[in-house]
């Protein structure tokens, strides 16, 4: 019996292994291409180290084609998306948890259904609505990822605030304090593994998002990230060096914010939609 279980740990840890050499080595080999001339990106069998070594990629991001701008330009959309979702869909949360008012569950099935419809299929009600609205700027991509993001951040929410023991709500009731202070002093703060994650998916949907700010951004000077590091692909030559550099640099931010909330965001996916 004991020797079962020792080649089913074996089995086990090389099974981790094998999955976690599948999930860094292509990131390991975007790294490592960001490192080559355009020469030795194209060489067979592809090597995991360049040779030669450059960080000529890098620079030539770094100081031309207004990278900078478009760094900017989407941490500025990112940001304000992630503050627009954990306000709008913390309180929806909060409402559809804690609060009783007539026709609460059909409320909240009809929000729901943001959930259920492919993005894909919006983007030309979208476009007309936000046009209509004069909002052909990044207000115009800011407003709608907070729209998509709010049904599911408020579905996951609501789980965590359900959870929160109702006895500390009721001796706040007792000393005075009303629904609004409950919210801000007892359930957001009792809430921080749910709203990690509510940071974490909104932060990384705006960030990587590339169709909607494609279709509705036409001035150059308001593009995000992922439209310039698009245009590095042009139609008789790609360089790959320079996508891969771009690539590299716009995956800090993203790494930023997870360890920044990888603590919470782990205990939040553990106690995410669990009931009290």
């Amino acid at each position: 019996m004991q020797s079962f279980f020792r080649k089913s740990n074996a089995l086990t840890y090389i099974l981790l292994i094998l999955g976690l050499v599948l999930v860094w080595l292509p990131l390991w080999y975007m790294l490592a291409t960001s490192f080559k001339v355009q020469s030795a990106i194209f060489e067979l069998p592809p090597r995991l180290w360049p040779e030669p070594f450059t960080i000529q990629n890098y620079i030539n991001i770094l100081t031309t084609n207004h990278f900078d701008r478009y760094f900017f330009n989407s941490l500025k959309v990112s940001v304000a998306t992630v503050a627009i979702t954990l306000l709008v869909s913390s309180m929806l949360a909060y409402a559809f948890a804690r609060l009783d008012f007539p026709r609460k569950e059909w409320f909240f099935s009809v929000l729901l259904l943001g959930m259920m419809v492919p993005p894909i299929m919006l983007m030309i009600p979208q476009f007309i609505v936000v046009t209509n609205l004069s909002l052909q700027n990044q207000w115009g991509l800011i407003l709608v990822y907070a729209t998509m993001n709010i049904s599911m951040q408020t579905f996951l929410l609501r789980g965590i605030f359900e959870a929160v023991p109702r006895d500390l709500e009721e001796a706040a009731l007792i000393d005075g304090a009303g629904s609004w202070m409950i919210f801000w002093k007892i359930i957001l703060p009792l809430s921080k593994p749910g709203l990690a994650v509510v940071i974490i998916n909104s932060f990384l949907y705006s960030w990587e998002e590339f169709a909607w700010a494609q279709i509705l951004i036409k001035e150059e000077a308001m593009r995000t990230l992922p439209i310039a590091i698009a245009n590095y692909q042009g139609e008789h030559l790609t360089e790959w060096g320079h996508v891969f550099a771009a690539t590299m640099i716009a995956l800090i931010p993203v790494f930023i914010v997870y360890l920044i909330f990888q603590r919470h965001f782990v205990q939040g996916i553990s106690t995410t939609g669990i009931k009290g």
